[in-house]
């Protein structure tokens, strides 16, 4: 499955993210991508109520030089839904997704590129859980509830990661776009990671990354009901709906 990547799809979903995005927006600009390969970003807007959109469409307005992308969803759908629309409409040879918070940060992108350019790997994972990088302590019980995910996750997939849940997932776009994927909130994660370990011979691997986690009070969204929901997730893409 190895191909040169002349471009990388950055898929950012946003919603109410007026505050943070343009910090998010600069580390993403000043990132130089190894081997040469180029950058596009794709800001999905999930109907935000606070002003966005008119941060967003500034910054393009101020930086013509970046190749951006932005589209607004005339209705809120959730996380998982503005990622479909950002792989349906990227045209990079492979896509990352980039929260529009801080709480990942994109000059780790070539950690990720590596093991793709180097001819190693056709999809790889950030896990917040491996390697020397810094790590925010936050909550006790998020964290075992993600590794409990990741481990079930695990039991029917048959692969050894460390974090299932993770944001940061790079993977060729041809294969995002086959995947007919169907999750518009936090269950994009188990589904991708199912149809992902049903492909034929697909080298999936793990690199290190930090993490910058946001409390509740500083905006982060995902919460104990998506929890849940990703339980039932996996059981669906990995027994009931393959």
């Amino acid at each position: 499955m190895n191909k040169k990547i002349t471009r990388l799809s950055i898929l950012i979903p946003a919603y109410n993210e007026g505050k943070t995005i343009t910090i998010i927006l600069d580390k993403v600009k000043n990132v130089e991508l190894i081997d040469g390969i180029e950058k596009e970003l794709v800001i999905v807007n999930d109907c935000s109520s606070d002003n966005t959109v008119e941060v967003v469409s500034n910054y393009i307005a101020a930086n013509p030089d970046l190749r951006i992308t932005l589209y607004s969803q005339e209705v809120n759908k959730g996380k998982g839904a503005a990622i479909h629309k950002a792989i349906e409409i990227c045209t990079g040879d492979y896509l990352i997704v980039q929260d529009a918070d801080l709480e990942y940060d994109p000059r780790e992108f070539n950690l990720m590129l590596q093991p793709v350019v180097e001819g190693f790997a056709d999809v790889v994972y950030g896990s917040r859980f491996v390697g020397h990088h810094p790590h925010r302590i936050l909550f006790y019980w998020h964290s075992i509830g993600n590794r409990f995910l990741t481990r079930l996750s695990n039991m029917f997939t048959n692969l050894n990661l460390t974090d299932m849940e993770t944001c940061y997932k790079l993977m060729d776009s041809s294969v995002a776009k086959s995947l007919k994927l169907k999750e518009k909130r936090f269950g994009f994660e188990p589904e991708v990671t199912a149809k992902i370990a049903r492909i034929p011979k697909i080298r999936i691997y793990e690199v290190g990354i930090s993490y910058y986690g946001r409390t509740y009070e500083e905006g982060k969204k995902i919460g104990w009901k998506d929890g849940f929901r990703a339980i039932w997730c996996i059981l669906k893409y990995n027994l009931f709906s393959k």
